[in-house]
């Protein structure tokens, strides 16, 4: 743990920048003082503060709701702006075309061969419309879960409004996960329809999604058309009365916009898989009047996001920040940069060039990729202004100090805030952040966001300060998940049932004596590597599909560039060798490179409870050479001592393998 209590705040806005921020106008709005004062009045009345979000973002209800917030059935399953009608193609498209905004720049689409593309509002209306027309030919209607396995680039922009028109629920899939985890979200969902493409290019190479995409559907039955954009020019495998191509897709519309459906609310609008610690990967159900609205209220109130602003947040559309940046964004009315390869490639200032010729004025990374791009030096930055900036965001995993201090001070120059963001799928967006108009500490959070009700407890429930704690939250928020797809009881297991009416995140966390806070890392065993989460079942039921591997046990260790790194401890069957390396490739192939494990270890047995559960808390423990805790409920706690041993040999996770 790093001594947060002796951190100092390097940035304080000007008091004539802190009245120009929305926040600052919201609070002169309503005659509120400050951000605490905000986050008091948000907790005590949400209704009147949920109200005056939807107001201030002039959300474009087609029927008015009749209540903000009902609980009738529980906190767990709040209902948001009752008997309201809208649908985000509405906050997000069509009110820029009817108030006179549809020459404005919507995207600016750069590829990592170079290629780049610039659409406007009524452009990207116009190619919506067309594959919602083409998705109601084809069947696809309220309800349909419509998968899309693609690059960040147009098209999964282009798709993942489209679906809305009709009222389908998307379902964006990370278009680095190899076939098993793409068809057990295809089966899990029950998707009817996949968008991908021929493939895109990462570090110069191919990846070829068609190709995973064909493997994947075979085990997904329920998927009956797969449309596939032409992105490379690649030959394909086309197969007959099932593919269609993008282009022909778009052909199937008549002429003239899509009559966009109006629904509820709280309709389903996207499904976005997150990992936990146990069982196969959750379904985050989201509505319409759920994840764009937090989504964009953050966007707002945190970063300060305005329509004049150009967002690149660097990402994929299957980790919940890409469609959190596509919603807000595009709610906003700013200009989108999308970026499909890699951060470094070809040469490692890549990122710094596309801010400089984009204009990008509010940029997010993660904590992974800002240490990556460290180790360069400073000379990728020599040639660039990069003043077009004004704001910094990070997301998806806990900072340290050198990385943080060196993006503040070489990439923003000493005069951009890095709004530090935490929170997750589940939630829409944060929990936790730091605020253009506030005071920040390195790798700090200013705190909740308002109408985020949170707190730090200890093992009894009860708040502290000053004292690592569990990240909680004790009232609903409309970005909330509306529950797990088709798993009711695995929802309420996993968020609820640990204190009465109290959401438990599974985050470590820490406030100062200044009220700062801060996130340490996961409470339970969900990894993050390179702020991708994985739950460790998911990893090791591909290790035990291996016909040489009787048992495995996943767990995430610290890595200085990654955050963490995935390491595995297999049991081998009876009369096999496995080699480590062929099992690292094994597990890159069906759950893709960026989660190949790091390190695999071949051990006699792995540590168990009486009752046969796996205890990844021990190993982890062992292996990093600290208190394993009480043991006393284990069958075999001698296993643990080989584990040990392991972890010195690595030098507590340094080396390359066993």
């Amino acid at each position: 743990m790093e001594p947060f209590q002796h951190q100092a705040i390097v940035w304080r806005p000007s008091p004539e920048m802190r009245e120009r921020t929305r926040l600052g106008q919201f609070l002169r709005q309503y005659q509120i003082p400050s951000l605490d004062a905000l986050r008091e009045r948000a907790a005590a009345d949400p209704q009147w503060f949920w109200d005056a979000v939807v107001r201030m973002i002039d959300w474009p209800f087609v029927a008015p709701y009749e209540a903000v917030l009902d609980i009738s059935a529980g906190i767990e399953w709040a209902r948001w702006f009752v008997g309201g009608t809208s649908n985000v193609a509405l906050a997000a498209l069509e009110r820029h075309l009817s108030g006179g905004h549809g020459d404005r720049l919507a995207v600016i689409e750069e590829t990592e061969a170079g290629s780049v593309q610039h659409w406007t509002h009524a452009a990207l209306n116009r190619s919506v419309d067309r594959v919602a027309h083409g998705l109601r030919r084809l069947g696809v209607g309220p309800g349909d879960r419509v998968a899309l396995y693609l690059p960040m680039g147009v098209e999964a922009v282009i798709s993942l409004l489209a679906a809305a028109k009709v009222a389908a629920v998307a379902v964006p899939i990370f278009s680095g996960y190899g076939v098993a985890a793409l068809a057990t979200r295809l089966q899990d969902s029950g998707a009817t329809l996949l968008i991908t493409a021929d493939g895109f290019h990462r570090r110069g190479q191919t990846v070829p999604l068609k190709d995973m995409a064909d493997e994947a559907v075979q085990m997904a039955p329920a998927v009956r058309h797969v449309i596939v954009v032409e992105r490379l020019g690649n030959p394909i495998q086309w197969q007959s009365g099932r593919d269609i191509a993008w282009q022909a897709l778009q052909a199937l519309a008549p002429d003239g916009p899509y009559p966009t459906a109006v629904v509820a609310a709280d309709a389903p609008l996207i499904l976005i898989y997150t990992s936990g610690t146990t069982g196969a990967p959750k379904g985050t159900v989201h509505c319409h009047l759920g994840f764009p609205l937090k989504a964009t209220a953050d966007l707002w109130l945190a970063f300060d996001l305005k329509a004049e602003d150009h967002l690149l947040w660097y990402t994929d559309m299957g980790w919940m920040m890409g469609p959190w940046m596509v919603y807000g964004g595009l709610i906003t009315g700013s200009t989108l940069i999308l970026y499909d390869g890699a951060p470094d490639y070809p040469h490692p200032g890549r990122l710094w060039d596309m801010i400089d010729r984009h204009h990008v004025s509010v940029f997010g990374i993660a904590p992974t990729v800002v240490r990556a791009l460290m180790a360069y030096g400073d000379g990728p930055l020599v040639d660039h202004r990069l003043t077009s900036l004004r704001v910094l965001g990070s997301s998806g995993e806990p900072w340290n100090s050198d990385p943080w201090q060196w993006f503040f001070e070489r990439v923003g120059q000493g005069r951009c805030p890095i709004i530090n963001y935490s929170g997750g799928t589940e939630i829409s967006g944060g929990i936790l952040s730091a605020f253009v108009s506030e005071p920040i500490k390195p790798c700090a959070f200013h705190g909740p966001l308002p109408g985020m009700v949170a707190a730090v407890v200890d093992e009894t429930g009860r708040p502290t300060h000053n004292q690592v704690g569990e990240l909680v939250i004790q009232a609903p928020w409309p970005g909330m998940t509306q529950g797990f797809w088709q798993n009711r009881d695995r929802y309420l297991e996993t968020y609820w049932s640990r204190w009465p009416k109290t959401w438990v995140h599974g985050d470590w966390a820490y406030i100062d004596d200044d009220g700062f806070w801060y996130i340490l890392g996961r409470s339970d065993d969900t990894i993050k590597v390179a702020g991708k989460r994985i739950g460790p079942a998911e990893v090791e039921s591909i290790f035990v599909s291996h016909p040489d591997v009787l048992e495995a046990a996943a767990i995430g260790v610290p890595d200085a560039v990654k955050g963490e790194s995935l390491v595995v401890f297999v049991v081998a069957k009876p009369g096999t060798q496995p080699d480590t390396g062929n099992l690292q490739a094994y597990v890159a192939q069906h759950l893709g490179r960026a989660l190949t494990p790091k390190t695999v270890w071949i051990v006699p047995a792995l540590p168990k409870t009486r009752n046969g559960k796996v205890v990844r808390r021990a190993i982890r423990a062992s292996y990093l050479g600290v208190n394993s805790g009480d043991v006393s409920t284990m069958e075999n706690a001698e296993s643990l001592d080989a584990i040990r041993r392991l972890g010195a040999g690595d030098g507590h996770v340094q080396g390359e393998g066993g």
